[in-house]
Parts: C-alpha cells; structure tokens; sequence
C-alpha cells in the first residue's frame, strides 16, 4: 500500500488497533504498534525497524524499544488476533493449518540461528524458524495467521552465553516442531477457536506423538503421508491374513484398490486452469505403540494432468465422509502458504533485524495483526461472494453443502465383515471393498449432510 492508500485507511486501522489496546500498559507502545503496521502496511521495499522508522519520521531507537525493552507481551496480541477471528469470522467448518517456514540470516548472533532446512532458499541454509498455525473457513475464501512461535535448534543453543547474548529465557528449552504446533492448537482452542479440520504436511504426520496428539484433543485431520508410510487394509486381529506394507505398495497392488475405479474431484481454479485430481479410498490401520489403531481412512490421489504425481493421505474422519470434502481438505495447505507469502512479500515477515529472542517474537505477532488488517481489508473490498460457500465437486458445475456426512453406525473392526482382507497376494478379497462414505450422495450428485461435527472414525484395537 502506498502512503496515501494507508492514510485513506486510517479511520478503519484506528478503530481495528483500538481492539489491541488493552494489551498494553502504557500509551507508547499503543503509537509505536500503530507505527510499526502502517510500515509494514507501506510500499517500502524492505521493512525492518529504520525503514519503518523513517516512513512513520519516528527515531529509530523508539521502534528499536518497542521491540527490545517495552513492557508488552507478544502473546496479548496473539491471542487478541485469536479472539477476533473466533468472533468476526467463525466458520463451523474452518480448516486449521500447520507449517514452519525458514527466514535466511547471517552470522550466528540471532536468536535461534543454525544451519538447516530453509524452504525459503530450498536447501540447507543458515536460517531463523517459525513454527505457523493458520485458520482457513472452508472455501477458504478466509484466511490468517493465528499463532506464529520461534524454533530453537536442539544442540546449538546450550551454551549458557550465547543464550544470554541472544536474550534466550532459561525457561525457553528444545521442543519439537510437531509439539510446538500441537501447543499452538491448544491455545487457539483455549481462545475460543473452533476447527472443523487440521491439516499438515507428510513431516508432521510421520511423527506419531503428533497424530497422537491431535487424537488426545479430538481433532479431526487429514494429513499428507509420505509413501513410505506403513498399515494394513485389514484388520490385523482377523482370522485372515493381514499383510503389513507400505501405502504405495497396498495402492499400486492391493486388489480392491486396483478394482476400486477412480473419482475424479475438481479442487478450484487456478491461472493454469482448473485443478482436478482423481482419487481412491479404503479402510486403514496403522501400529503404534506396539498397537493396532484403525480403522482410518487411506487416500491414494493422482494429477489428472500428470497421472505420475501420486500423493497419499491418512484421515480419521468419521464413516459417511465424502471423498471430495477429505480431498478438498487434504489440499487446503496452499491457504498457509499463501499466508506466508503475503506476510513475507508484503509485510515483511523475513525483514527483521533483531537478534534478541523476546524481539523476534514480537516482530512474528506484529506482523500478524498487521497481516489480519490487511485480510479483512480485502475481504471487505472484494465484497461478499454470489452464492452459498461450497466445495467443489465431481464437477466443476457442482458443489457440495460444506457440513460433515452424517454419522453412519462404527464398524467392528475385529469382524472382518465391514473390511474384508486386501492383501495383495490374498485370493479371497472381494472385488469392492466397502468404504465408509459409500451411499453419502444421492443421484444428483449433491450430497446431504446434517450440520453438526461428525466424530472421529478410528478405535483403538490392540494386538495380542
């Protein structure tokens, strides 16, 4: 935004950083925040503390204390930003998102900085991490960023100067991405935030305190899976034999896999044209723990446009669940993305110049109340879309009700009746196995779906 278009703006960002006042003692830092979102608000190229300074004619070292030393804490913010989402933009149906993204640094005095994965420059690189949580309503027409927090290497900070260099609280000690993400969750759950859906990518599903984790709070997921990722089709106490592959295995050659035809989802429309992928399903139970736990649902899914590029999906939706809102789902991670991109291109997420620890978390916080501004500035310009908010279908002409199938009775896994064996080398499977959400559409290809949260679908099973 140009100096004149944020002055233009000025009544709606008053009355929209009125909201955060009461996250600060003093009148200064309540300027210094409005000072701070208009510069990364602007059109300056680069948008750390001197740039801003200058756009707003504010000494430097005023900013440089907002940041550093004034008694604020990141976490009003935060949690500020939560409440507004929760009260302005609820959506019974919301997609919560989880990603960590990478902010290139140089030398080795910022808090947090080592050598590793940046996806920023992708490869190995001497970086910064955030761990993100994102909220997205289910056309994701609505999107933002609801909690943004500092990753701290394992081995590269326990040396006690550096950490006080670096402003590091004793308190602040190694957590894994996935645990700082699962904390992330519980906050925006404490602040009143309600999802529908969690979704992340195949390196936090592969950690299995994660999924765990998400079960413990009663969330529903659908997450990317790496290819590698071992179950069965079957459920491993039944009589029949179970054979425990990995998921590209049991997709490629599992015969009601291979007898199960394709069902070809359109996703949305991109500038390259519509997006539509092709996707099959099956019953699904994974070990952990020494345990059995299933069934959830497997999701083999393939480019139509380029049949090579295969993904695969774990879910523990309820039975009744149709494809097309797992799939829909399952590809909602681009809404986070995007979040990054506009907090880095246009606020500039990666800019700071800060090294302490307490100041970089509060330039993330910032950066999200700016960033909150700015969506719901250009949803109120865009104005509110024609039509009800939907899925697409099948079809790109059709859509589906965006509410969860109804409950359909919990199968008994230890049976074998509801999901007969699909082992590959197995003689006796059935042509067609059972799914969950069989019987979900009717013949128009409208689904109908009860407006209430469906339950999650696996039991825990334990193997004697």
């Amino acid at each position: 935004m140009t100096p004149a278009q944020i002055l233009s703006l000025g009544p709606q960002l008053a009355a929209f950083l009125g909201e955060f006042d009461d996250c600060f003692t003093r009148s200064e830092p309540r300027g210094h925040l409005a000072s701070y979102v208009r510069g990364q608000l602007s059109d300056l190229p680069r948008k750390s503390v001197q740039p801003i300074a200058d756009f707003n004619g504010t000494p430097r070292r005023t900013l440089q204390e907002f940041l550093d030393w004034s008694s604020w804490s990141p976490s009003g913010l935060r949690d500020r930003v939560q409440q507004i989402v929760t009260r302005d933009h609820a959506d019974p149906q919301a997609i919560g998102i989880i990603d960590d993204s990478g902010h290139p640094k140089s030398g080795d005095k910022t808090a947090c900085v080592q050598r590793q994965w940046c996806g920023n420059t992708g490869k190995v690189d001497n970086c910064v991490v955030s761990v993100h949580l994102s909220y997205a309503s289910f056309d994701t027409s609505f999107r933002a960023m609801l909690d943004s927090d500092l990753f701290l290497p394992e081995h590269s900070w326990n040396d006690p100067e550096r950490r006080t260099e670096a402003g590091i609280p004793d308190e602040i000690v190694y957590q894994p991405k996935y645990d700082i993400a699962l904390e992330q969750v519980r906050r925006a759950l404490a602040n009143g935030v309600s999802f529908a859906w969690l979704t992340a990518d195949e390196w936090y599903a592969s950690v299995p305190d994660f999924l765990a984790g998400l079960e413990t709070l009663q969330q529903r997921y659908v997450v990317e899976i790496r290819r590698n990722f071992h179950g069965w089709l079957c459920d491993p106490r039944s009589k029949t034999r179970a054979v425990y592959r990995d998921v590209e295995t049991l997709c490629r050659y599992s015969r009601a896999l291979l007898r199960q035809p394709w069902q070809r989802v359109y996703l949305k429309d991109t500038e390259k044209g519509p997006k539509v992928w092709e996707v099959k399903a099956a019953p699904f139970w994974l070990q952990r723990d020494d345990r059995a736990l299933g069934p959830y649902w497997l999701l083999c899914a393939r480019n139509v446009l380029d049949p090579t590029e295969v993904k695969y999906f774990l879910s523990n939706a309820a039975p009744g669940t149709p494809l097309e809102v797992l799939l829909h789902v399952a590809f909602a991670r681009w809404s986070i993305e995007r979040c990054l991109e506009d907090e880095k291109d246009e606020l500039g997420l990666s800019h700071f110049e800060v090294r302490q620890y307490e100041a970089i978390q509060r330039h993330l916080s910032v950066t999200q109340v700016s960033h909150l501004f700015l969506v719901r500035q250009t949803e109120r310009l865009w104005g509110e879309k024609s039509g009800d908010h939907a899925v697409p279908g099948t079809h790109g002409s059709q859509y589906l009700d965006r509410c969860p199938a109804p409950v359909s009775p919990r199968p008994e896994p230890a049976s074998g009746a509801n999901f007969p064996p699909t082992d590959p080398g197995s003689r006796e499977e059935r042509a067609r196995t059972p799914l969950p959400h069989a019987g979900s559409i009717d013949p128009s290809g409208r689904a109908r779906y009860q407006p209430c949260r469906t339950p999650m679908l696996h039991t825990k099973i334990e193997v004697k």
